[in-house]
């Protein structure tokens, strides 16, 4: 047996995961090409982890600086205190900015740990469906997986809430020891006057400026648009808050939102762009054989008539995402080079390839 006649020579190769221009790439290449992607998210993560780091520290060097000058002499003012108040809101909004550029790219590493890492530790040894369609567009549409409400409020109860506790305590401890200890609560509220404001007025604006502090930072805690950092692929921030937050939103009985935890497939993930695409060709026919073979979509078609030149046409509907789009415009094009084409966003596609159709 000559060497082209072996088994070996003639036992077919593994089927390429991607192919681009006469390129073929391999199942272990393209676990490589991954291992490296995901080495280079997670750096990009620690860079903006970092970052928040740097944030919190400022906060609480201003805090302890501020604190240590107002209560090392009784006659230093206690509007030092307020100023820090001031100046540590403005670090908590820097952090929330530098806390969306976190999650986007934590979003990243935690779909390629969840669905890509993860499926081949347990069966059916396989991706989720929409994990690849989602980090695709991720990369080729960046948005922000979070809010700048629910990243204020989540960076607010994690570190500054403790701040800002803090500095409100120092500023009480501040008024009612310098320069002598208080005797009645009036004599405190006279010495919390500012300038032309008078003590009950500072009190007033103090309670209500952190009062608005802690309800956004406990309002969010429902949200949880984004599952960075430590939490879980599904599930919420904190479990409590988060079932008054839905509780709030969409009243449920106990027995759907029973249903509906013990469903990991419904998963807390941000939803995809979907387009729905309209196509009026001459051709429909291959068009919508080549979109259901490659593609693996369904195809609907309508009948119409053109006024302008009273011919009869079919129109095809079909539903895809942001990144097959492109896709689509190729093999439509391919077809029918005369092909017409309308994109328009879809509020929601429910059913087979989409979001779950629920009951």
């Amino acid at each position: 047996m000559t060497q082209s006649e072996s088994p070996a020579a003639e036992a077919p190769g593994p089927e390429p995961v991607w192919t681009f221009r006469g390129y073929e790439m391999r199942p272990a290449e393209f676990n490589t090409a991954m291992v490296h992607f995901y080495r280079g998210e997670v750096q990009r993560s620690n860079t903006w982890r970092t970052r928040l780091d740097n944030t919190t520290n400022w906060a609480v060097v201003a805090a302890g600086a501020a604190i240590s000058f107002a209560l090392s002499d009784p006659n230093h003012h206690y509007g030092v205190i307020i100023l820090d108040t001031l100046l540590v809101t403005l670090f908590l909004w820097i952090e929330a900015r530098r806390y969306r550029y976190y999650e986007l790219w934590s979003h990243r590493v935690r779909l390629m740990e969840t669905d890509f890492f993860a499926s081949m530790l347990v069966p059916p040894f396989a991706p989720s469906p929409d994990w690849a369609e989602s980090l695709a567009e991720s990369l080729l549409n960046p948005d922000f997986p979070i809010s700048m409400w629910e990243a204020f409020g989540r960076r607010f109860r994690r570190n500054y809430l403790w701040i800002f506790l803090v500095l409100a305590a120092a500023w009480a401890l501040k008024g009612f020891l310098h320069p002598t200890p208080v005797a009645s609560f009036s004599e405190f509220i006279v010495r919390s006057a500012l300038g032309p404001l008078p003590g009950w007025v500072i009190l007033i604006i103090g309670l209500v400026y952190n009062g608005a502090l802690f309800i956004i930072g406990f309002a969010t805690a429902g949200l949880n648009q984004a599952s960075g950092e430590v939490l879980p692929r599904w599930g919420g921030e904190i479990p409590i808050l988060s079932a008054v937050w839905r509780a709030m939103q969409v009243p449920e009985t106990s027995t759907s939102f029973s249903r509906r935890a013990a469903q990991p497939s419904q998963r807390t993930t941000r939803k995809r762009q979907q387009l729905l695409a309209l196509i009026i060709s001459s051709k429909p026919k291959g068009i919508a054989d080549r979109v259901m073979k490659e593609m693996k979509r369904g195809v609907t078609a309508l009948h119409g008539r053109g006024m302008y030149a009273q011919q009869e046409r079919d129109v095809l509907m079909i539903a895809v995402t942001v990144t097959e789009m492109q896709q689509l415009k190729a093999m439509a094009k391919a077809e029918d080079p005369n092909a017409f084409i309308i994109v328009a966003p879809a509020q929601e596609i429910l059913g087979r390839g989409f979001q779950p159709l629920e009951g």
